[in-house]
């Protein structure tokens, strides 16, 4: 079985590769759904996203990456699924998590979302701490995977 975990993912953090690898213990196959997200303003744009996402999952067999920009419903339905996977760190997560799960539910009828926690060493670390890291030029290698660091010195360099 299939399933979809959706994200703006920027960047891709080792919190979100945790719930990739507890997911794909249980699903076949997970889709990682980068979001075009244009509302939130994205540090990277869905190209680099998406590239970063790539990077951050090649070794990990049974994952693929594609953006969207759609509806979720929308995606899960075109992929054939109807599971999506989020990750919890805090209750805050789950509080906005379970509106949008039920959001979803309500678009389309057999709709599921599924839970994940992340391991204790992840579960501070989010896109948004990543970003504020970076927005003062300090280390990020202990917060992304190495590939994805590598990556946003050269993005940041050719700027």
């Amino acid at each position: 079985m299939k399933c979809i975990y959706p994200g703006t993912f920027d960047p891709i953090t080792n919190g979100h590769i945790d719930v990739i690898k507890r997911a794909r213990r249980v699903f076949d196959k997970v889709v990682v759904a980068v979001a075009k997200s244009d509302s939130k303003n994205p540090a990277f744009n869905l190209r680099e996203r998406i590239e970063l996402a790539k990077i951050a999952t090649m070794s990990i067999e049974g994952v693929e990456v594609l953006g969207f920009d759609s509806l979720l419903v929308d995606f899960v339905q075109a992929q054939g699924t109807n599971v999506v996977v989020r990750g919890l760190r805090a209750v805050s997560d789950f509080e906005y998590e379970l509106q949008i799960g039920y959001a979803n539910a309500r678009l389309m009828e057999d709709f599921e979302t599924i839970y994940f926690m992340p391991s204790l060493q992840n579960a501070f670390i989010s896109s948004s701490i990543v970003r504020s890291v970076l927005s003062h030029d300090g280390d990020i290698s202990s917060l992304v995977p190495s590939s994805v660091n590598e990556m946003i010195k050269k993005l940041r360099n050719a700027q």
